[in-house]
């Protein structure tokens, strides 16, 4: 996949009205969008290469192997995103085998190759449940399988009975826990800003009917936006019925590794003119002499405390900053595998984001 194959695509998409684009509009549901003559199908072929295995599992390599159902939600959202009815088949397989253990229709959070038995703990993850059911809702429109629809319906259910809780201020507004247990203390709870996902709480709320995964998404991005008037969105935070605060000692409230998805994921859903990614935006341009990708930010000053040279993370910046200005072109490097699991989603996720919304953006 190189820049001409990019800029061919881009000006084929600008001539046309952009049919990926209008594919990926708010309010619209996703389908298909990258054809099987895309050059961004190269990349798809990398990544599974790098992260998926015959059985389709998604493998996290730097953590001993592991998977996840944040994985596996990714992997089979990915995999509709690019038409891949036999890749989302494996991976929905392998999931639903290993698992979909526990006593309702979530997932257990993760599974270990080196373990026995190897799902030793039945919390769920709901990033992972909700990515999961997007792809399931996806697939099953693209393909007309109403099995998959009513699979995704009982999550959806689930994840709104379990992990759908209201605001602590008595407001009634409703907030998305992490999981099932363990985020909650005396007066309030622990959030994760960047399992906040606005388009798939959207599209899967619509197609399921279950409103409340909406309602909190729709609280999740006004708990961004409030988080971004004093700093950088942060990994983890703590919410009570006087406000935002910062959480529990072991939870970070640095601006890293988890919350980089936060201004991807704004953008991927149509919101490029978020404050949280103008935040992001300013703090990556005031270093922007620093060598490599900056992965965790303090979140108050907006100093680097970490850098990496894996091209996932400048492919982030790099898109999150056309989307959100008026220029054309993004530094968005060439898709690679020799990175980990995780930047390589990201690098992918922005990839098809791009594809989908923003023709200007082409890679540079």
């Amino acid at each position: 996949m190189n820049r001409r194959d990019f800029l061919a695509m881009t000006s084929l998409a600008l001539a046309s009205g952009s049919p990926l684009a209008a594919a990926a509009q708010p309010g619209t549901l996703s389908a298909a969008v990258i054809p099987g003559n895309h050059p961004l199908q190269q990349a798809w072929t990398a990544w599974k290469t790098l992260c998926v295995t015959p059985e389709g599992r998604i493998i996290d390599g730097p953590q001993d192997a592991v998977s996840h159902s944040e994985g596996q939600g990714y992997g089979a959202a990915l995999a509709t995103l690019f038409g891949d009815v036999e890749t989302f088949e494996r991976i929905y397989a392998w999931t639903e085998a290993n698992l979909a253990v526990r006593s309702d229709a979530l997932l257990a959070w993760r599974w270990r190759s080196t373990e026995m038995p190897h799902v030793n703990d039945r919390n769920n993850a709901s990033d992972g449940d909700l990515f999961y059911a997007w792809a399931l809702v996806s697939m099953g429109r693209l393909m007309g399988r109403n099995d998959l629809i009513v699979r995704a319906t009982d999550i959806a259910r689930d994840l709104a009975r379990t992990c759908i809780v209201t605001h602590p201020d008595g407001s009634g507004a409703l907030l998305f826990l992490p999981a099932e247990v363990g985020f909650d203390f005396d007066g309030g709870y622990v959030l994760n800003p960047s399992y906040i996902m606005p388009r798939a709480m959207r599209e899967v709320a619509h197609v399921t009917g279950i409103s409340d995964l909406d309602a909190a998404g729709q609280t999740g991005v006004m708990m961004i936006e409030a988080l971004a008037q004093s700093g950088l969105v942060p990994d983890w935070v703590a919410i009570t019925a006087n406000g935002l605060s910062t959480p529990p000692p072991r939870f970070s409230f640095d601006a890293g590794y988890e919350a980089i998805r936060v201004p991807l994921f704004a953008v991927w859903s149509g919101n490029p003119q978020s404050q949280a990614v103008a935040r992001y935006l300013a703090a990556v341009q005031a270093n922007s002499d620093v060598a490599g990708s900056i992965t965790v930010f303090d979140r108050a000053s907006g100093r680097p405390k970490e850098v990496s040279n894996d091209p996932g993370y400048q492919a982030v910046s790099g898109l999150v900053y056309c989307a959100a200005t008026t220029g054309f072109g993004a530094p968005i490097p060439q898709f690679s595998t020799n990175q980990p699991y995780y930047p390589a989603t990201l690098q992918l996720m922005s990839l098809v984001a791009q594809a989908e919304m923003y023709p200007k953006c082409v890679p540079l």
